[in-house]
């Protein structure tokens, strides 16, 4: 499992793990029943606290995505594609608020805004 931990971001440094560590098992690089290293070699190897580790290990736990053994440690749980897609709607709810709300700072028309999303899309899927 790499990750990596930037400075240069606003985004907590537990926050990176967890959303790494989402991607790597909605991806399928983590399979389900994967170990995950533990909480203090990955804040050794990450040289960062273990506070900050077991954070976001709750977090992903407490999301459904990782399940703990009492003396064995952190494993990957099962997916539940629809705990993931939950959770990937309410992420895109908060993306698209906030661009509405930038939009409305910046005065761009919902018109304006709909017509930048459908060349956005369109610029994607080619």
């Amino acid at each position: 499992m790499e990750l990596i931990i930037r400075n240069t971001t606003n985004q907590p440094i537990y926050d990176q793990i967890c959303t790494q560590i989402k991607a790597q098992i909605i991806s399928g690089k983590l399979a389900p029943g994967d170990a995950l290293p533990s909480i203090r070699a990955l804040a050794k190897d990450l040289k960062i606290s273990v506070i900050t580790t077991k954070r976001a290990y709750d977090e992903l736990e407490a999301g459904g995505f990782l399940y703990t053994v009492a003396g064995k440690g952190c494993f990957v749980a099962e997916k539940n594609l629809d705990i993931i897609r939950e959770q990937q709607l309410k992420d895109l709810e908060n993306h698209l608020a906030s661009a509405v709300g930038l939009a409305r700072t910046c005065g761009v028309s919902r018109e304006e805004l709909h017509e930048m999303l459908r060349i956005l899309s369109e610029e994607e899927s080619l």
